[in-house]
């Protein structure tokens, strides 16, 4: 049989059938149809070894975008640019950076533990000529994971929970992060864009190190929270004097973690209710901030005793305590530190998880125990003046040096005076494009002379005081 001869039959045996199944369709009755149907996939199922899962990327009525679609799809674009010959780009990070998808009935191939399996995309066009208010769900979009029906069980388990997982990593990371502030009850939000990192931040390596090394193993501790019966949450105290960084350590917290910051101003927030609402809005991946928390509201004493021993700095000082009538007058917040303690750590902190919770003050001494315990406040951070080593990340910050003759002599007067890194890096900040070092560390060396003037004439100025008092008392003796 020549070759012309065997296409003509083929073609002839391949009309016959999709003539039958013309008349098939035309005449028979549903029931029937549907009984074939039934029965012909029963059959090919048998003989056929694979297993097809599909993921559609509408739910329900078709209003409301499937969570493990776009999770997938996340997790595809990591693959699809190596592998799919047709792509689909969109932009991320306010247009910083490009997300590559393989485009609709494309396939890629994946090898994960020794299995192999095939993802494919693909797209339904409705033929429904009815109208709609939402034309995009027309297009029926879906993926299709195709494995050998061996690893069923592997694949349904442990596969499909580390897709959904990693998708949803990468969604996080690939997003825009915001940073948010309460505004009549409601939060609003701006581009989240602090350049601070802790490679920048001034502080002790090894003080750093610990540091990022404490949020790393929160962030990944999601298992070990459940197991312990604990919310998944941890809290941080930044106190010090101002200027020594600590909104910048939130900053780069936020950046190590890729996290979102919800700034709380107590002050706009009328009382407890209001504030359990706002903190439930919170999403997951976010650092709660309360800056100034001393400051915020009358949360300093609340649980001390009102006799001489236990009474606050607040109380003693007349001057302090008529300012504070008159902001809690024109404040009418009714926010309480149970209100705010019962979100820490009570009923409601279970309400979202990885989540932060980071106080800023000035004057730890001021707080009340309860706040900043351990369990409320896990870790204590001082960011305290500026020491050498800060000193030097500065240097190499601003002036791209990492030595000079000039540092030894730095570094001796940096350890005899008390300096904020602000001052310090106000100080570093070249004055011209093409400033000399030399002349910003020499006028560091100037202000640092100043003030180690100014503290031993401080500690001259007591040392006479305690003498002259010391007189007095042993005269009235």
């Amino acid at each position: 049989m020549t070759f012309a001869e065997l296409f003509t039959r083929v073609g002839s045996i391949i009309g016959s059938l999709v003539f039958v199944w013309a008349l098939f369709q035309q005449y028979f009755p549903v029931e029937l149809r549907a009984c074939f149907e039934k029965y012909s996939h029963r059959f090919v199922s048998f003989f056929y070894p694979f297993v097809q899962i599909t993921f559609n990327e509408f739910t329900g009525e078709g209003f409301t975008r499937s969570e493990a679609y776009i999770a997938i799809q996340n997790y595809l674009s990591r693959n699809s640019s190596s592998q799919a010959k047709r792509l689909k780009a969109d932009s991320m990070k306010n247009n910083q950076s490009l997300v590559l998808t393989m485009d609709d009935h494309e396939e890629i191939a994946e090898q994960y533990e020794g299995v192999k399996l095939w993802w494919s995309s693909g797209r339904n066009i409705s033929k429904s000529q009815t109208i709609s208010f939402h034309p995009a769900t027309e297009d029926k979009r879906f993926f299709m994971l195709t494995f050998h029906r061996r690893h069923r069980d592997f694949i349904i388990g442990q596969y499909l929970n580390h897709v959904l997982k990693e998708g949803k990593a990468i969604k996080v990371k690939n997003r825009q992060r915001k940073l948010f502030t309460n505004q009549d009850a409601q939060w609003s939000h701006v581009v989240f864009e602090h350049p601070a990192t802790f490679r920048t931040l001034a502080m002790k390596p090894e003080k750093k190190k610990e540091i990022m090394e404490d949020l790393i193993a929160f962030s990944q501790a999601e298992e070990f929270y459940k197991e312990i019966g604990r919310a998944w949450k941890r809290g941080y105290l930044l106190y010090g004097p101002t200027g020594t960084g600590k909104s910048t350590m939130i900053a780069a917290m936020a950046n190590l973690l890729g996290y979102d910051i919800y700034d709380l101003e107590l002050t706009s927030v009328r009382n407890n209710i209001e504030l359990r609402r706002l903190l439930t809005e919170i999403s997951s991946k976010a650092v709660v901030v309360i800056e100034d928390i001393d400051c915020s509201l009358d949360l300093t004493g609340q649980r001390t005793n009102k006799n001489d021993r236990g009474r606050t700095e607040i109380d003693k000082d007349p001057m302090k305590r008529m300012i504070m009538k008159e902001m809690n007058d024109k404040n009418p917040s009714e926010v309480t530190l149970s209100g705010l303690l019962n979100f820490i750590d009570g009923l409601w902190s279970a309400c979202g998880g990885e989540r932060l919770i980071v106080f800023t003050t000035n004057y730890i001494e001021k707080l009340d125990p309860a706040l900043i315990r351990k369990g409320r406040m896990d870790k204590h951070i001082e960011m305290s003046f500026c020491g050498f080593e800060a000193f030097k990340v500065l240097a190499k910050n601003y002036l791209k040096i990492e030595s000079h003759p000039l540092f030894p002599k730095i570094e001796k007067l940096i350890g005899k005076t008390r300096i904020t890194p602000a001052d310090v890096a106000e100080h570093l900040m070249p004055k011209a494009v093409s400033g000399d070092p030399r002349d910003c560390l020499e006028s560091l060396m100037e202000a640092l002379e100043g003030l180690k003037e100014e503290e031993e004439e401080r500690v001259k100025t007591e040392q006479i005081q305690k003498i002259e008092e010391q007189s007095k008392y042993a005269k009235e003796d």
